[in-house]
């Protein structure tokens, strides 16, 4: 009961947070937005969609192959599977809620808890991996040919947010070095929360750390699947990267956009996302959004892309996610 009632809350939150943005992202120019929005080129636009769908899929796909390791699960749970994280991830602050639901849900498949939460362990190192390979190469790039002179404070923000990534990713292998890493990082863990009385018990936090580090050995026999599940998370990202490039496209502008600049600004906007601390980043993505793609975009253009974008990508997701979420209830 408590944990729909916090549902419903963060559902009336996102909601109210919507229209939020929907009125500043409309007020001054809905005119032009709507008539921007009448010239779009519906095959072109359904590439974006596809995009979205591949990338969803094939972080499926790899999911579908981790588990696959010991027991057995198809293709198709494991696709379902990802699309309710993106309802559970969408409605919760940090996108933490995906992760206790996908391991609840592979345990629907008489898989032991333990084993359920070591398999979503190991997709998270996949994901935080791809995600920091990522972050490199999209910083590397506008170091390179500094595509974004205009948005000084901003890229501080990203460098923060591929730093706070990067040291995850650190702890990640530290943790997978050795126990003793495990142990102390587990006992750092302990003493912040104790000094800022965070409400965890110390059991709790033993037991994460130990999902951690059962997870990289579990990877460490099967370094093949380590390489294919790293590759086919970047992949993942890749795609939900080159979104926007396919709705400009379907507006008919073929020029302001490469997929260089597509991809390494998507980037930046994700790891800007990583600071906001509410449902699916709103409000600081979107600005993200218009800061670092109104460096290509035409002004006349950049409000309409960006409202296909979320759709797109934020809520079309979380709205199917919630509805096979709900079927799912059903037939259970």
């Amino acid at each position: 009961m408590k944990v729909i009632n916090n549902l419903k809350k963060n559902t009336i939150i996102l909601l109210f947070i919507t229209i939020l943005i929907l009125y500043i992202v409309l007020k001054d120019d809905w005119i032009n937005i709507i008539n921007t929005l009448k010239t779009i080129d519906i095959k072109l636009i359904c590439l974006s969609f596809l995009s979205f769908f591949l990338s969803v899929s094939i972080k499926g796909y790899s999911n579908y192959l981790i588990i696959n390791q010991k027991d057995k699960i198809s293709l198709r749970e494991a696709i379902k599977h990802n699309i309710i994280i993106q309802f559970f991830n969408g409605i919760t602050p940090f996108s933490t809620g995906g992760q206790p639901m996908e391991i609840y849900m592979i345990t629907e498949h008489n898989i032991s808890l333990p084993k359920a939460t070591n398999y979503s362990v190991q997709s998270f190192i996949f994901y935080q991996l791809a995600l920091v390979i990522c972050g490199i190469f999209a910083i590397i790039y506008n170091f390179v040919f500094k595509i974004f002179p205009k948005v000084k404070y901003l890229k501080i923000l990203v460098f923060l947010g591929f730093i706070i990534n990067l040291l995850v990713a650190l702890i990640l292998l530290l943790i997978a070095n050795s126990k003793k890493s495990t142990n102390k990082f587990c006992n750092i863990t302990k003493k912040i929360c104790h000094k800022f009385k965070i409400k965890k018990k110390d059991s709790e936090i033993e037991e994460k750390f130990m999902d951690l580090y059962n997870g990289f050995r579990q990877l460490s026999k099967n370094k093949a699947l380590t390489i294919i599940g790293i590759g086919l998370n970047i992949v993942s990202l890749l795609f939900l990267y080159l979104v926007p490039l396919f709705i400009v496209y379907s507006m008919g502008d073929f020029t302001s956009l490469n997929i260089a600049e597509t991809l390494t600004s998507s980037a930046y906007i994700f790891l800007v996302g990583a600071f906001i601390p509410i449902p699916g980043s709103s409000g600081g993505i979107e600005y993200g959004f218009t800061q670092f793609f109104g460096n290509f975009i035409p002004k006349n253009k950049i409000s309409a892309v960006l409202l296909i974008w979320r759709f797109i990508t934020y809520y079309l997701a979380v709205a199917l996610g919630g509805i096979v979420f709900s079927l799912e209830k059903k037939v259970k």
